[in-house]
């Protein structure tokens, strides 16, 4: 399935329904073999990371994107989703994502939503 404009937009608007921070969506087309799109996300607790990655496991086949697997619970440090090929989603603490920092590894991504954080 090829997800389009509209789709990633209702991604993003779920995230935002439980108060996701740092919202950012990075096109790796033509660069990662994994993925279409990485979305990264803060939630500013654990207890938050699960709410938002409840949410998206819910809302996420409404609108036509399944969630193959998942990996990071019960600690909810950080939360990957598995969307197929088309989609991976990071849910992370303040903490992990400013230890990982993701975006620099796809610091070539045409960035769609948000803005990559600098560090």
């Amino acid at each position: 399935m090829e997800l389009d404009q509209t789709m990633l937009d209702k991604v993003v608007g779920i995230v935002e329904d439980k108060k996701g921070g740092d919202i950012t969506l990075l096109n790796l087309k033509g660069i990662s073999m994994v993925t279409d799109y990485c979305l990264i996300v803060t939630g500013n607790t654990t207890t938050q990371v699960k709410a938002i990655t409840d949410h998206l496991d819910e809302k996420l086949p409404e609108i036509g994107i399944p969630v193959i697997h998942l990996e990071g619970l019960p600690m909810a440090n950080w939360v990957l989703m598995d969307c197929g090929g088309d989609l991976v989603i990071h849910v992370m603490t303040p903490d992990q994502r400013e230890f990982y920092k993701l975006e620099r590894l796809w610091k070539d991504a045409e960035v769609l939503s948000g803005t990559p954080m600098e560090h």
